[in-house]
């Protein structure tokens, strides 16, 4: 019998099937899972070496027209450059805030919004907002940074590099330098201080505004409490006070095509008032420092006989005779004598009016300084006018009480500045004072540094930082045209002279080569009309005996706005130096004074200075950025003293813009851009060239 065929062949039971699916599936599900996981791997590994390996140094954040902010990752440092980054304008090292280890990418911006402006948060520590302003007319670009913290006690500290560039600006300094990149001052609160009574600290002139070589400037905003610190050759660093307030970091960077277009740029952005001019009578008279070491009025009045006479005999001309304080007061003294003795009913015969004082050219010298031993400060006391003096309340309620200092060697208390009762009785005194002395020139002293801080008390709010200074000029500016501060800053718009700080009597960076570097610092802070340390320097308070550094301390003088004198010329030397006096005396009054009257009107048009460094005439020329022993008087004289003992040549670099330069001495015709090695310079000379179109 054949055999019956199965109709089904599959061995494969239905229900065995369905359970070999799911199994299937769920080994597909886990190589997908794994899969998964190793795909997520990977990528995160691809992130982490993009973060790390492949990331660029470099994110642009912000563009202009002809330069950008970057951001470089690796040296946490924000730099703006040209956008075919074939220049470095400046290089802003900002990885001081929070921790240094943690690396911040700081490409996120949170203002993404706005092509102008870029947002983050640092590090949970600061938030920063960078704004870009671009000026199509004048080409240049400005990037304004705000720095403001998260939490209370956050030091905010950005350092600019020196690296390639050579800085300018900022506040003097004890051994002036020109540009400032030699210098070195630890981090410390940017005010101005007596540098006589703090050599480390800050003097005047002081603004916060700093300008780089390489076309670069920075200004800080005025309102907020500032710490500056710079490095010799690296950097100098920008820092914030921390404090309970979280004050910010502000400042403004502006770039420009070359040095001098970015400071003629920040000139007109800080020009908030009209410039005025001083007493221009002054620039025509010397100044000559009365040395008497007396005890009364009658003996001064006798010093100045003395002393007007020996300038007659010598035919010195006319000038003005400076009083020290301690004379002024013995003078004020004799008028208060004389009051008394009116109301006595003495003689009219004892009763002068101090006449010869009245004929001489005098000036007087006063300070906010009042000795706690004097009257007047004990009828404060007694009549509640304690608040003329700075004080503080004993109590959140109680009766204020006058701070204590001390001035020339004695305890003192300090015009409350900001007291208008105050103000006008200092005012009524230096009013007396001229009717009775008949002096034009006043010289105020005393401003610098601030009474509180310094004693580590809270300043009131009206007096914070160098606002006392600011202050101090707007009541010197009351007393007249003719007043002399000793502290600017803030104040380069005023009708005002501005007295450099005192220097050593010797040839060293600390003397006569500093002369030149103050000179280009105060101009180029707008503090043209300066009255410049006297002949052979003052600092000391001895006389000059060096008559080679009389006489070539004297040569520079003669090109500056005044000679000043501390040691008279017949005292240094003999015949030769008061001949060269004399002679230099007159030089400066027929061919310098014209030449600053000239640019003074300048000056006031469009804030150029009126003493220019050499860059000013060539601002692309690397070898004019660190000249810092010649000067030009605006573009058409170019002054180049000996600044070395016993040199009698010296190298001159004439900048190149076009033009020519013509010795004044023999004639001699050079073109820009030439350098002369050992050019002589005999002793009774100075090398003077005048530009040639």
């Amino acid at each position: 019998m054949p055999h019956a065929r199965n109709r089904n062949p599959s061995p494969i039971p239905e229900v065995t099937w369905d359970t070999g699916l799911k199994e299937m599936n769920e080994t597909w599900k886990g190589a997908i899972a794994c899969l998964g996981v190793a795909v997520f791997f990977v990528m995160t590994i691809g992130i982490i070496y993009w973060q790390v390996v492949d990331q660029p140094n470099k994110n642009w954040i912000l563009r202009g027209t002809f330069s950008g902010l970057i951001w470089e990752r690796r040296t946490q440092s924000l730099v703006i450059q040209t956008l075919t980054e074939d220049k470095t304008y400046v290089e802003i090292d900002v990885g001081n805030v929070g921790n240094p280890d943690i690396e911040v990418p700081f490409v996120r911006n949170l203002c993404w919004l706005n092509k102008t402006e870029f947002c983050y948060t640092w590090d949970s520590v600061a938030e920063v907002k960078i704004s870009l302003e671009v000026n199509e007319d004048t080409e240049t670009e400005c990037y304004s940074m705000t720095w403001a913290p998260v939490h209370c006690h956050v030091e905010l500290k950005d350092c600019f590099s020196m690296t390639n560039v050579s800085w300018y600006g900022g506040a003097s300094v004890r051994g002036q330098t020109w540009p400032i990149n030699d210098q070195n001052a630890t981090m410390q609160p940017f005010m101005v201080s007596d540098l006589k009574n703090n050599p480390s600290g800050f003097g005047s002139a002081l603004e916060r505004y700093f300008l780089g070589s390489s076309g670069v400037a920075v200004f800080v905003s005025p309102d907020i409490p500032l710490q500056l610190g710079v490095d010799s050759r690296q950097q100098f660093c920008l820092q914030s006070l921390p404090s309970m307030e979280r004050l910010p970091l502000q400042y403004t960077v502006c770039v420009a095509h070359n040095v001098k277009a970015a400071h003629q740029e920040v000139v007109q952005q800080l020009s908030e008032h009209s410039r005025e001019l001083p007493n221009m009578q002054a620039l025509w008279l010397p100044f000559w420092k009365l040395l008497a070491n007396v005890d009364s009025g009658p003996k001064v009045e006798r010093e100045l006989r003395t002393f007007s006479n020996r300038l007659r005999r010598h035919q010195l001309g006319e000038g003005v005779i400076s009083l020290n304080e301690h004379s002024t007061t013995l003078l004020s003294d004799m008028d208060h004598d004389y009051l008394n003795s009116r109301r006595r009913g003495m003689s009219k015969r004892l009763t002068r009016d101090l006449p010869l004082v009245k004929l001489l050219n005098i000036s007087i010298t006063l300070s906010p300084f009042l000795g706690v031993d004097t009257t007047q400060f004990h009828t404060s006391l007694i009549d509640g006018t304690e608040a003329y003096w700075l004080s503080l309340p004993s109590a959140p309620l109680g009766q204020l009480v006058p701070v204590m200092s001390q001035w020339r060697g004695k305890f003192c208390v300090k015009l409350n500045i900001t007291n208008p009762g105050a103000v006008s009785w200092f005012l009524d005194r230096v009013g007396s004072l001229q009717a009775h002395l008949g002096m034009e020139y006043v010289i105020l002293e005393g401003g610098e540094g601030n009474l509180f801080e310094e004693q580590a008390l809270r300043p009131p709010h009206a007096l914070g930082g160098d606002k006392y200074i600011s202050l101090l000029a707007d009541l010197a500016t009351r007393i007249g045209d003719s007043t002399i501060v000793t502290a600017g800053t803030r104040s380069s718009h005023k009708p005002l002279f501005v007295r450099m700080t005192p220097l050593q009597s010797d040839w060293s960076p600390m003397g006569l080569k500093a002369i030149i570097p103050s000179l280009l610092h105060h101009t180029l802070l707008g503090y043209n009309f300066l009255i410049p340390d006297a002949v052979g320097g003052s600092l000391s308070g001895d006389l000059v005996t060096d008559e080679e550094l009389f006489i070539r301390w004297l040569e520079i003088a003669a090109f500056l706005p005044v000679i000043t004198f501390h040691t008279p010329p017949w005292v240094c030397g003999e015949d030769q130096v008061l001949n060269l006096t004399r002679i230099y005396i007159a030089r400066h009054q027929r061919d310098v004074v014209p030449l600053i009257e000239k640019y003074a009107e300048e000056w006031q048009m469009t804030g150029n200075p009126i003493y220019r460094p050499m860059w000013w005439l060539s601002p692309s020329d690397p070898m004019t950025f660190t000249i810092d022993d010649q000067f030009l008087i605006g573009d058409e004289v170019l002054v180049a003293p000996v600044v070395d003992k016993g040199a009698v040549q010296r190298d001159i670099y004439l900048p190149d813009g076009g033009f020519q330069w013509q010795d004044s001495q023999n004639g001699q015709v050079f073109d820009g851009g030439t350098f002369l090695q050992d050019y002589p310079v005999p002793l009774d000379e100075v090398a003077v060239f005048l530009r040639r179109s």
